[in-house]
């Protein structure tokens, strides 16, 4: 197996993966997934693609991330995962595309706007 880096984006979050035939060991900035993801809901985002495509324990990851906040950094990760995984095998890309895990989530979050204390939110109004 070769291996390539993929790139996964969410939000500001950049994350590269480094996949690897192995025992499900992954690693996240030199750090353990459990510790640099506690909430087990961000984990679970991160195990998605290997749970969609059954290779859960196949495979180590050796992960690179930054940028943005944990939710996006954890959205990012499970992108780049899924794109690694179909760049081993392309039979997996239709479970992952079914599932989502392929589309780039184009969400940003919006600018303030002058004259408004937030993007939306406006000063309060004063009738007299």
């Amino acid at each position: 197996m070769e291996t390539r880096i993929t790139v996964g984006r969410r939000k500001n979050a950049i994350a590269r993966v480094k996949l690897t035939n192995g025992s499900g060991k992954i690693v996240i900035n030199d750090r353990a997934l459990e510790t640099y993801f506690p909430l087990e809901i961000q984990r679970t985002e991160v195990l998605k693609p290997f749970q969609v495509t059954d290779t859960l324990g196949r495979y180590d990851a050796k992960i690179s991330v930054m940028g943005g906040g944990v939710a996006g950094q954890a959205g990012a990760v499970r992108m780049s995962i899924a794109r690694s995984l179909v760049a081993v095998d392309e039979d997996l890309r239709t479970p992952l595309r079914n599932a989502g895990l392929l589309t780039r989530d184009p969400r940003m979050v919006e600018r303030k706007k002058y004259g408004q204390k937030k993007a939306r939110k406006r000063f309060q109004f004063s009738k007299r």
